[in-house]
């Protein structure tokens, strides 16, 4: 990741999103991305059903990396 550097903005009290928004499922993918692990491939087992750790909504924030 670049060190340093922020990502997206807030409004004027650090509420809401203003611009660029990273959902935690694709900072999990980016972190994962980031480990050398396809986060599409890596599930897990629950009741029977596959699941993934970022669902399927995930997706690597490139901006973030180097």
């Amino acid at each position: 990741m670049k060190g340093g550097t922020s990502h997206g903005r807030t409004d004027e009290f650090g509420f809401n999103v203003a611009a660029n928004p990273v959902h935690v499922h694709d900072l999990n993918a980016t972190v994962l991305h980031l480990l050398g692990l396809d986060h599409e491939r890596l599930t897990f087992k629950y009741q029977g059903r596959e699941f993934r750790l970022t669902d399927v909504h995930g997706k690597v924030v490139k901006a973030l990396l180097a």
